[in-house]
Formats: structure tokens, C-alpha cells, sequence
């Protein structure tokens, strides 16, 4: 089954990579503000219980691909 996490620094959390991304689109000219710089993990995963899946990548989430300290993550199953 494909699965999708999204996964976010926390708003309250500092994005040291989003601010060189930002400080470096300035220095070409561009006007922005605020760059925040997330993941997208796209997975395929053994199972047809769409629910089971999804506690089975939350735990992933958990143990290895997000911080749960400093990250936030949605998983999408489909």
C-alpha cells in the first residue's frame, strides 16, 4: 500500500535550513519571507488494512523518520 508522510517542524521550533534557503533567495534578488523546509516520504507498505498501515507507519514516524521532539507529521494512506 503507498503512504505519504508529510513531516513539519514544529511553528514554535527554529528551521535553521529554511532560514539560509531564505537568507540565500534575498542575496538573488528574490522578496520573500519566512522559509520553513519540510519532508515528503513516500513509502510502500505490506498490508491492505488501510488503518494498519497507518498505525504501523505512525510507529516508523515515531522511532526513525520524524523527531518527536521538533517534528509534527501527517500520514496519508492511498
Amino acid at each position: 500500500m503507498r503512504v505519504t508522510v508529510n513531516v513539519r517542524r514544529r511553528p514554535d521550533i527554529s528551521d535553521p535550513q529554511g532560514t539560509t534557503v531564505a537568507r540565500a533567495l534575498r542575496d538573488l534578488g528574490f522578496e520573500v519571507g519566512k522559509v520553513r523546509i519540510d519532508k515528503e516520504i513516500t513509502l510502500e507498505v505490506d498490508g491492505d488494512d488501510a488503518a494498519d498501515v497507518e498505525a504501523k507507519v505512525a510507529d516508523m514516524c515515531s522511532q526513525l523518520l520524524a523527531n518527536p521532539v521538533m517534528d509534527d507529521f501527517e500520514i496519508h494512506v492511498g
